[in-house]
């Protein structure tokens, strides 16, 4: 086991050795409100289960976690409503990009997995149902595992996402038509377009991500997911969470991951903790190109990877 020395300093060296590669990469100017954000921003912490933090860069800086937020709204259905939730989303790859209208009409309205943004409406849709409020729902299981009360979503974002979310309308829109939203697709627009102006640090990241390491145990100890479920959320991680580009994440980091575009992935180290790195810079796909290299480069010197 590499010592808290040896931890830290890879971090920092891995810091220092990504940073040429912001240049390779576009922030999603798509959404306005993160067009602003400097491309060459840069954290990176590791939580482990054992309790201990590291960190390097901008890791305490809060950023919008935009659709990794989608890999515990995923959890949250499953411990309340467990396998009912796979007869009205798929857990396959899709090859396409995650806003893609094309797949879901060929397959009728489900969507391919829950990471997509198709799929994640089903999720918050779901989460409406059981809870009543998706996103007070996440956000108070967010601040509690994270241990920082003040997670919060960012209102610029949040008006951002709504006033230029025309293609998640639409997803939304069909799937209604096809029968799978129990909710009102406004209400459901809403929740997912606060869900995903969600800001968090990468060290609140990693640590409310500890339950995925912990075979679904939370931070005070209680169980989240049976053992199984744990396993289940991170296979899905693993083939789906990166979008259209989730097989050369596997083949370069082999972990669990889950990406957004404001530039967050999690990273998921089974029995030992949670890697989060953040770099707004993204490739085609949608995924942080500083990130994804510093995550290689972690699970190649460490030898910390599911394979």
């Amino acid at each position: 086991m590499l010592g808290f020395m040896d931890l830290q300093s890879l971090l920092d060296d891995l810091a220092r050795e990504v940073a040429p590669f912001a240049a390779q990469g576009k922030v999603a100017d798509y959404i306005p409100a993160l067009a602003a954000v400097d491309p060459t921003r840069f954290g990176i912490a590791l939580a482990m289960t054992d309790g201990q933090l590291y960190g390097s860069g901008d890791w305490r800086v809060p950023f919008s976690i935009q659709s990794v937020s989608k890999a515990f709204s995923l959890a949250l259905v499953l411990a309340r409503d467990g396998e009912a939730l796979w007869k009205r989303v798929g857990r396959e790859p899709s090859g396409n990009p995650f806003n893609s209208l094309v797949q879901l009409e060929y397959e009728k309205g489900i969507p391919r997995n829950p990471f997509l943004n198709a799929g994640a409406l089903i999720l918050i849709d779901r989460l409406l149902s059981l809870t009543g409020d998706s996103l007070g729902t996440l956000r108070d299981f967010l601040r509690a595992e994270s241990g920082n009360p003040t997670v919060d979503i960012d209102p610029e974002v949040a008006a951002s996402e709504a006033t230029h979310g025309h293609r998640n309308a639409a997803l939304a829109h069909f799937m209604a038509s096809c029968g799978n939203l129990e909710n009102p697709v406004e209400r459901v627009l809403d929740h997912y377009f606060r869900q995903c102006a969600l800001t968090m640090s990468c060290a609140d990241l990693a640590k409310a991500g500890l339950f995925l390491a912990n075979h679904g145990l939370r931070a005070d100890g209680s169980r989240l997911l049976t053992r199984s479920e744990a396993k289940r959320i991170n296979s899905i991680m693993l083939t789906c969470g990166t979008y259209d580009a989730a097989g050369d994440f596997a083949y370069r980091v082999g972990l669990p991951g889950k990406s957004g575009v404001g530039g967050g992935i999690l990273a998921v180290l089974p029995e030992r903790g949670v890697l989060c790195v953040w770099s707004p810079a993204l490739d085609p796909h949608g995924n942080g190109v500083a990130g994804v290299e510093a995550l290689d480069r972690f699970t190649t010197r460490t030898g910390w990877s599911i394979f």
